[in-house]
């Protein structure tokens, strides 16, 4: 409590401080915009006035230079005073002392004034008064955590029942790291974060936005979440795939080599669900399908097979189609196209003797495809926990990724 308590006050302060500066700002903008405007209706208004004012100041002072002229004329000598008055007269008949240049009438000066009042401090105050909130909980926690190979389901739920939740968002941080990074937004209450190292410790949190709203909720008090399962990894060195670098992304190449490719290790185990996901490769397409493509498990590496259709092997084709040790189910499954998902799951039915199926080791199988599933029995002869799986095409675009 003290800690997030102290978390919301400093967010608060820096929140408002960051206001002050933003309104200070925006009010000495408006204030010089103003005062422009002050500035280019003065200019522009007494222009004309001044240059009235110019005339009739020229007119002045000429009209006093005249009669200064007239003055010296009638008060000077006699020889002189023939020439000054004919001086006098020849300039007074080229001033024209009764003429005035044009004033602006009076209604047609400017007058400037300010129109200022109460209402924008009014709405400011209204606005101000109903900014921000303090939650005590928020609307929607994390609810738990589930270890998958390289990576963690994290599920979580709405706890305020009047919040209407449009999209949650997700985020996560290392234990060593600083800051927290976006991971998922959407609809959804359940997300696979994936690259996540095994046996260190993440934090979680999620928030929400509301329907129609464009803020996002509280967020959620942070958990920590980890795995102890190594990730997926295919093998390397096969020439006929192309692998990302944390190799658990395989694309198959151009290269005419062909075979299986199969996991590094038996890291599937029965109870797990594993998932492939055909994803774009950059033509943006995936390669041409052929029959004997295919996703799946098996209980050991077995080189010289171009396809998992064999024996110790459950696999659906990309045309959809379902293997059990090699032979084909009469149940099908939708096509595998671009972003489709394929998972695996299973769990031991039987540990004892079996006379009349052959073997004492029996799963059950369950394979999902676009929203369709198909359940067998997959009989061995051995017991197995841990299973390899394996992935094989014929013709180059396609890329898989397994978690």
């Amino acid at each position: 409590i003290r800690e997030s308590a102290t978390l919301t006050r400093d967010v608060l302060e820096q929140h408002f401080n960051d206001l002050k500066g933003t309104l200070k700002k925006l009010l000495d903008e408006r204030l010089i915009s103003l005062l422009q405007e002050v500035d280019a209706i003065e200019q522009e208004s007494i222009k004309p006035l001044d240059e009235c004012q110019k005339l009739i100041e020229h007119g002045v002072s000429t009209a006093e230079d005249l009669l200064r002229e007239g003055e010296s004329a009638v008060h000077g000598d006699v020889g002189q005073q023939n020439e000054k008055l004919c001086s006098f007269t020849k300039k007074a008949l080229h001033i024209q002392l009764d003429s005035l240049p044009e004033v602006p009438s009076l209604v047609d000066v400017p007058c400037l004034s300010a129109q200022l009042d109460d209402c924008l401090l009014t709405i400011l105050k209204n606005q101000i008064f109903r900014h921000g909130t303090v939650a005590s909980r928020p609307p929607v926690q994390l609810e738990e955590f589930v270890e998958k190979p390289g990576g963690i389901l994290v599920r979580w739920c709405k706890v305020d029942d009047d919040f209407i939740p449009q999209d949650y968002r997700l985020q996560y941080r290392k234990s060593t790291a600083s800051q927290f990074e976006d991971v998922y937004v959407g609809s959804e209450t359940e997300f696979i974060v994936l690259h996540i190292d095994p046996n260190v410790d993440y934090q979680f949190r999620v928030c929400a936005r509301g329907d129609g709203r464009q803020e996002w909720s509280p967020w959620s008090v942070p958990q920590i979440g980890r795995t102890t399962l190594v990730p997926h990894e295919w093998t390397t060195g096969l020439e006929g795939y192309s692998l990302s670098s944390r190799r658990n992304i395989a694309l198959r190449n151009d290269s005419q080599s062909c075979g299986v490719l199969y996991s590094k290790a038996p890291t599937y185990f029965c109870g797990q669900t594993l998932t492939f996901r055909q994803v774009l490769s950059g033509i943006e397409t995936v390669g041409q399908p052929d029959r004997r493509d295919s996703l799946g498990v098996c209980v050991e590496q077995q080189n010289g097979y171009d396809s998992l259709q064999r024996d110790k092997a459950v696999c659906i084709s990309t045309n959809g189609a379902v293997f059990v040790n090699g032979k084909e189910m009469t149940n099908q499954l939708p096509a595998v196209t671009s972003g489709s998902t394929v998972t695996f799951d299973m769990e031991v039915v039987q540990l004892g003797p079996s006379s009349n199926e052959g073997g004492n080791f029996k799963l059950r199988v369950t394979i999902s495809s676009n929203n369709r599933e198909v359940v067998f029995d997959w009989v061995l002869d051995q017991c197995c926990v841990s299973l390899y799986f394996g992935c094989s095409f014929s013709y180059p675009g396609w890329k898989v990724l397994v978690f």
